[in-house]
């Protein structure tokens, strides 16, 4: 087959083939045999380059920042983080999808914290190397509203340098330092303090101890055997 004639009777028949298009023979190839019909066809089976491109989708300000914003959104949470003395076991899985809250504030000096939560139980499958596996319940405390509040560094040294001032005759308000629910590490995950109040609550319920055919014991806040 002769190129040089094929490509000047093609030229005119197609004008889709241009010389700077790679694949220009092909379509000189095509219109020789099936005419201009097989050059609409060809043109509609190999998209050009212009077409080809594809527009970089630009966020939108306020949805960047909608969703940015402090609030309470699923968040994968380390189980070990929650219990941290019982790393001698192997949990499946080793994260749970946990209601908390995240996000950013308008101010660098304040940080995203929860002000309500309550507490749910979830099932998981505890193991130890080279024994047997068992499936218990655990519980995981939950976020259910959220607010921008200053960062607990920065409110202390301001209070320093309150107090360091002179001429102020009004005191200052003595920063909440709570005392833990427990003396001991172990015993620490079986409790919630708010941070507000200092007041301590069981992370057990007495309905999920029932379950279990046990008692709440609200001084130790664990699940006991009934006494008689």
């Amino acid at each position: 087959m002769q190129w040089a004639p094929l490509r000047q009777a093609a030229l005119g028949k197609c004008p889709v083939c241009r010389p700077d298009y790679m694949i220009c023979r092909q379509r000189v190839i095509t219109v020789a045999v099936h005419g201009t019909a097989g050059c609409e066809r060809f043109s509609r089976a190999a998209p050009t380059h212009e077409k080809e491109r594809k527009h970089t989708e630009v966020v939108p300000f306020i949805n960047v920042y909608e969703r940015s914003m402090c609030k309470v959104r699923e968040t994968l949470v380390d189980i070990y983080q929650e219990y941290p003395d019982e790393v001698e076991y192997i949990f499946k899985p080793s994260c749970l999808p946990l209601m908390r809250c995240a996000g950013c504030c308008s101010d660098e000096n304040f940080e995203c914290v929860p002000t309500e939560w309550y507490n749910v139980t979830m099932q998981i499958l505890r193991m130890k190397p080279h024994m047997s596996q068992l499936y218990v319940e655990k519980t995981f405390q939950q976020h259910s509203r959220c607010e921008c509040r200053q960062k607990k560094e920065i409110k202390g040294k301001q209070e320093k340098k309150a107090k360091r001032g002179k001429g102020h005759k009004r005191k200052r308000k003595k920063i909440r330092h709570c005392e833990p629910c427990t003396e001991t590490e172990r015993r620490k995950h079986l409790f919630v303090q708010d941070p507000q109040t200092c007041k301590c609550s069981c992370k057990n319920t007495d309905s999920r101890c029932k379950t279990k055919q046990l008692e709440l014991n609200e001084r130790t806040c664990r699940c006991e055997k009934p006494r008689r």
